[in-house]
């Protein structure tokens, strides 16, 4: 999947990615996020592949594009059997996010990214429209630091598991009135934090990666982005855990249903029975090959954002293979113009 998908996808995400950053600073968050979908949408659509969405734009929303059960690829037109034989391509799965932190592009901001994952059918857990408490840490500290411990003990846990005092480690926090408590607990451990007003899967990875200066990300977000991270974290062996958040009370802020008991009747209806547990990379991303690709709209962590010039623009992504345990970062020139040939003289 990697050898047949792996250049496909990077072009998928930096076409977004290029689509969106054009409306950077102008304020208009939905144009932002429209035209990421349309361009993730339109590229994807030109792959020798059967995919489905299994997280998209939204549960509840009726989105246009993109939306979740829609299928994408050549393969799954009506006419596909012009073009290629369905039957002999495996169908995969896929979790998009083609403007992750709206906001942050139409302020400007740092940390915007177009983002997706892959793996074969069934092979990523289809989210409900929630919010999800999430743990996320570096590779050395998988499997010691835990969800249900406190902000306190799991500072400890990383600190030995990366021999570094607790006063050297940074946590990154969504910028919530929800995460009062977890920011003023982390604070009194001794550790640094860094609040961030939306784009919590670039924090998520970025834990994955030495010299990032992120060694956890902790609180509540959106449930399909976490299923985004887990896709990559579990592909760079680090640590991810996520709980489905039902209860706006927990939430204080944002959409989350009408009530508790009506969204627990909601993911019962969705086939999770048990609403409290806690899930691993391994688990929200169990598929044999997973792949995730994101592009910087906006510069963050790990990424530039996408930088115009005239005739053209460059953008970086990154691409990460659960088959080839890989993680390349891939410096790309547009050339929107003709190139011109030179005359010699």
């Amino acid at each position: 999947m990697e050898n047949t998908l792996g250049l496909e996808i990077i072009e998928v995400v930096e076409q977004a990615a290029i689509a969106s950053s054009r409306w950077m600073g102008k304020g208009e968050k939905n144009t932002a996020d429209q035209v990421a979908v349309e361009a993730m949408r339109e590229r994807m659509n030109k792959i020798y592949m059967r995919g489905r969405i299994v997280i998209g734009e939204g549960e509840r929303d009726e989105a246009p594009m993109l939306y979740i059960g829609e299928e994408v690829g050549i393969c799954t037109r009506s006419d596909a059997k012009d073009y290629c034989n369905p039957d002999e391509l495996v169908e995969i799965d896929i979790a998009v996010d083609p403007c992750e932190g709206t906001n942050l592009v139409a302020y400007g901001q740092n940390g915007s990214m177009a983002v997706l994952a892959i793996a074969e059918k069934g092979g990523l857990f289809a989210a409900p429209d929630f919010y999800m408490r999430k743990l996320a840490a570096p590779a050395p500290a998988r499997g010691h630091v835990d969800i249900n411990k406190s902000a306190t003990q799991n500072l400890k846990i990383l600190s030995e598991c990366l021999g570094r005092a607790v006063e050297e480690l940074v946590v990154v926090v969504m910028d919530r009135p929800r995460h009062k408590e977890l920011i003023q607990e982390i604070r009194q451990a001794g550790a640094r934090v860094r609040l961030i007003s939306d784009g919590d899967v670039s924090a998520a990875i970025s834990c994955a990666f030495s010299g990032t200066n992120i060694h956890a990300l902790m609180g509540i977000g959106a449930a399909p982005e976490g299923v985004i991270s887990a896709a990559a974290l579990r592909c760079l062996g680090g640590h991810f855990q996520g709980q489905l958040i039902y209860d706006p009370e927990v939430v204080k802020t944002g959409l989350i249903g009408e009530s508790k008991e009506g969204n627990i009747a909601r993911l019962k209806d969705m086939g999770i029975n048990d609403p409290d547990r806690v899930y691993n990379a391994e688990e929200l991303a169990s598929g044999q090959t997973v792949l995730f690709a994101a592009c910087g709209i906006t510069p963050g962590t790990l990424m530039e954002g996408v930088r115009f010039f005239k005739g053209g623009a460059r953008t970086q992504s990154l691409v990460i293979s659960s088959q080839s345990r890989t993680a390349r970062f891939v410096d790309t020139i547009h050339m929107f113009d003709e190139p011109k040939t030179l005359q010699l003289k």
